[in-house]
């Protein structure tokens, strides 16, 4: 592994299609996804789908990794069966490393108190306010945000459950893979519908 590989954490009842815009230039543009789940025995994503994690949890290293992406699931609001993905969060973002987190697992990183001094965002301000989090003053409406950890703390990706191709935007600004020009012209197709932008971004 290097630090192209972004991990993707995978756990019962994840939303399967919060990733997918990511994870799929991602590996177009020269990085590697690897799962990772709470153990290596396969979890089931609220879609239905069936997937087998590369690594467990307590086998992921922030030092293999360009960025940890964290998705919703059921299970971030029914306890704290996910608890230790956000604490995976901190020790990422301690190193220096980049998470990005959509949908649910913004609650959970309120919960860890990851939330409360950065600008972030979810999909609403009473969702992660009900956490008891104390970050609210930071709270962005905004499709997706990012915030720069500075010199001692990774960048932060957040964003609400219906933004996943903004989500992905975020993630391609922060990890390089498309220039400026490119990322309007990849966002603008993808959340805009406009055909106009297909020939900027193949060209």
């Amino acid at each position: 592994m290097t630090g192209t590989t972004v991990h993707l954490a995978v756990y019962d009842t994840f939303a399967d299609w919060e990733p997918g815009f990511a994870t799929a230039q991602l590996t177009r543009h020269g990085h590697s996804v690897r799962t990772v789940g709470p153990t290596t025995a396969p979890v089931t994503t609220m879609g239905g789908v069936r997937v087998q994690p590369d690594l467990a949890l307590d086998a992921l290293d922030p030092g293999d990794s360009a960025l940890l992406l964290l998705t919703g699931a059921s299970l971030w609001d029914t306890g704290d069966a996910l608890a230790p993905f956000a604490r995976a969060a901190r020790a990422f973002l301690e190193a220096g490393v980049p998470v990005a987190a959509i949908c649910g697992a913004t609650a959970g990183l309120a919960r860890e108190g990851l939330l409360d001094d950065r600008p972030h965002t979810s999909a609403v301000s009473f969702y992660l306010a009900a956490t008891g989090y104390a970050g609210g003053e930071h709270y962005v409406e905004a499709d997706a945000v990012t915030s720069s950890g500075g010199e001692s703390s990774g960048a932060l990706v957040t964003a609400g459950p219906t933004e996943p191709v903004a989500f992905a935007r975020e993630i391609f600004g922060l990890l390089g893979v498309f220039g400026p020009k490119k990322l309007d012209a990849w966002y603008r197709l993808f959340h805009d519908s406009d055909a106009s932008a297909y020939e900027v971004l193949e060209g």
